[in-house]
């Protein structure tokens, strides 16, 4: 199923490009250390001034940030985040006919660019502030961030966290220093009870993405890859709440306003086409995906200003589309990566000439639970055509087994599992229904496989 495009996005941001430009390569792979404070200054096209122009004033203390701030941020991270590699990917570049880099911040520390966000919001707070320490919610990657970046910066945290947040998870942020609370089964419960505890003790409460200083923090991500990859024409990234894709925005922008900027979110929850269309944050009556790390029901109030006024595009992708995009990292770019991480990847297979190169993909994160990546990847496979369920109705008699069985070696089937159903009351006496999980070399050899067995008379009932 090709991504679907969301119009709406970047209305204030003036005349939009128009037609494919094939660009050259040109960009830096592997760890690069940051050492310019004005990183793409010196890029054809650099400019500073249509990213602040693009957004309205907004007086308060959530007012965007600016282009200072992010490089304010970048210096104060310069000790603490990793400038995370840029690797090539062959396949990817082949199917879009230009170069696909991926931003690998899927080995960020923390195993996620939540960190850039988390550190530069805590390190903003003054000395009083930080006395009353700070609290957070979060299932998994923001909690990690929150974690590091206060124990860092010597702050005491304190991290609310569903009850079934994955184990590693919640050990993990643990080791990084915070006191762990495990309170509601989802996360709009464990986030009332971090605000409630925030009224209670003082402590700074930490918002994973709608705070000017979190997206100061993540647009230093669009400052490396200008640095990385200054003849970037396309950068494509995951979307939730909207922290990271405004961060990104602003910071290129400010800096290369012709180079691309393409939200991704998925169907299920996929929060901002609506708002962007009614010209406000709108609330989902609810996200359902496999992408937790992008799965939020609202975008964040500071976070739409921007993405409203400078993202170029907004696009869906689904679930299918997200566990594929998952294997192709692991398996040809030898990258783990989170359903959200992989959500850019995902908007490249789905669509490949809607993007211009090239092309920087940002891997978000790769903090994925074994048992969540196991599903991923059966479900992955199974688009891809390399998992084949089937169930059929025999005669219940001996040899009959052995006989399917057989059928399957000739058909270049592997069998993984068989499940023999007798007792199942829409059988009749004489009959018996098996269900086969198949491996498969693909779509057309499903094909092969069905048709194969219809030949040999077998009632292939799905």
């Amino acid at each position: 199923m090709v991504a679907e495009r969301v119009s709406g996005a970047g209305r204030g941001r003036g005349r939009r490009r128009r037609g494919r430009v094939r660009g050259r390569g040109g960009c830096q792979t592997g760890r690069m250390a940051a050492n310019s404070a004005n990183p793409a200054s010196d890029a054809p096209g650099a400019t500073r001034a249509p990213a602040s122009a693009a957004l309205s004033a907004t007086p308060g203390p959530l007012a965007p940030p600016g282009l200072e701030e992010i490089l304010a941020a970048q210096k104060a991270l310069a000790s603490v985040a990793r400038v995370t590699a840029l690797e090539g990917s062959r396949h990817l570049s082949r199917l879009i006919s230009a170069p696909v880099h991926l931003k690998c911040e899927n080995l960020q520390r923390t195993g996620s660019f939540k960190i850039r966000g988390a550190y530069t919001r805590i390190a903003a707070l003054g000395p009083r502030e930080r006395a009353r320490g700070v609290v957070a919610a979060s299932a998994g990657n923001h909690a990690q961030g929150v974690a590091l970046a206060a124990t860092l910066l010597g702050v005491r945290a304190t991290v609310f966290m569903p009850m079934g947040a994955a184990l590693p998870k919640v050990a993990a942020t643990r080791e990084y220093g915070a006191d762990v609370r495990l309170h509601g089964h989802v996360v709009d419960e464990t986030l009332a009870a971090a605000q409630e505890y925030a009224q209670e003790t003082g402590a700074v409460f930490i918002h994973p993405f709608d705070h000017p200083d979190v997206i100061a923090g993540q647009g230093t991500i669009g400052l490396e890859i200008l640095e990385q990859c200054p003849e970037v024409r396309t950068i494509v990234l995951g979307m939730g709440g909207g922290g990271l894709a405004a961060g990104v925005a602003l910071a290129v922008k400010s800096l290369r306003p012709d180079v691309a900027v393409v939200g991704v979110q998925a169907a299920g929850a996929a929060a901002y086409p609506p708002s962007l269309a009614a010209g406000r944050p709108v609330a989902l009556d609810s996200a359902a995906t496999m992408a937790d790390g992008i799965r939020v029901a609202r975008p964040g109030d500071v976070p739409f200003k921007i993405v409203g006024a400078l993202l170029d595009d907004v696009r869906t992708v689904t679930e299918d589309e997200l566990s594929s995009a998952l294997l192709l990292c692991l398996e040809r770019a030898k990258l783990v990566v989170e359903p959200a991480g992989a959500s850019p990847v995902a908007a490249l297979l789905s669509a490949p000439e809607a993007f211009d190169g090239p092309v920087v993909a940002v891997l978000s994160g790769g903090n994925v639970d074994p048992l969540v990546l196991q599903r991923t990847l059966r479900h992955g496979m199974a688009a891809a055509g390399r998992y084949l369920s089937l169930r059929l109705r025999l005669p219940d008699r001996p040899g009959v087994l052995a006989a399917l069985l057989g059928e399957l070696s000739v058909a270049d089937a592997n069998v993984l599992s068989v499940n023999h159903v007798r007792t199942d009351p829409r059988l009749r006496m004489d009959e018996a229904e098996v269900e086969l999980q198949l491996e498969t070399q693909g779509h057309e050899h499903c094909a092969e496989v069905t048709a194969a067995l219809h030949r040999a008379g077998y009632t292939v009932l799905g």
